[in-house]
């Protein structure tokens, strides 16, 4: 059993490191703070991956087990306490506000976020359509918004998802 062990071991090793990824890409990260009154917060990494952008996001004081919208917003700015300092979407290509996954769609509009039962979200998505670090769907010095009500992907430009519930500033993350 003994020599067992550290055989058992080494395998673990090998499963997890083939269950990594490696982020070659530029990345860029948010640390995401309550607006006035509200209790969200949590932590957004993005990692550039050839033509799509990875995004993993953690973030706690959602309501228990409703959609909040989600979007990259066009200014860097959490200053106003109401996160109506970061402006409309983020919009480079003029587009009309659809679903993250559709063709016509801002370069700001994000999957929605589901929370489980204690108001967290830990959830990993493919972003087609923003970059890190370069060209005119650059996301570095965006603001980030979570919404209070879901995103109905239709009313335009907005997505009708409420309030601003918690905001931050896309930033460059070091290597």
């Amino acid at each position: 059993m003994q020599a067992l062990v550290p055989f058992l071991a080494v395998a673990m090793l090998a499963a997890g490191c083939a269950g990594h990824h490696r982020h070659d890409g530029p990345s860029a990260r948010a640390q995401l703070e309550a607006t006035r009154g509200n209790t969200t917060s949590g932590s957004v990494m993005f990692h550039q991956h050839s033509d799509a952008v990875m995004v993993h996001a953690r973030i706690s004081g959602l309501k228990a087990h409703q959609e909040h919208g989600f979007h990259v917003h066009e200014k860097g700015d959490c200053s106003s306490g109401d996160g109506m300092s970061t402006g409309g979407h983020f919009n480079p290509l003029g587009k009309g506000h659809g679903h993250h996954g559709g063709a016509d769609k801002h370069a700001g509009d994000l999957p929605s976020l589901k929370a489980d039962a204690d108001g967290k979200v830990d959830v990993r998505f493919r972003v087609a359509g923003i970059t890190i670090g370069s060209g005119a769907t650059d996301i570095v010095g965006k603001g980030l918004i979570v919404h209070a009500q879901p995103d109905d992907y239709t009313t335009q430009p907005t997505g009708n998802a409420g309030a601003r519930i918690a905001c931050a500033v896309i930033a460059a993350a070091g290597r």
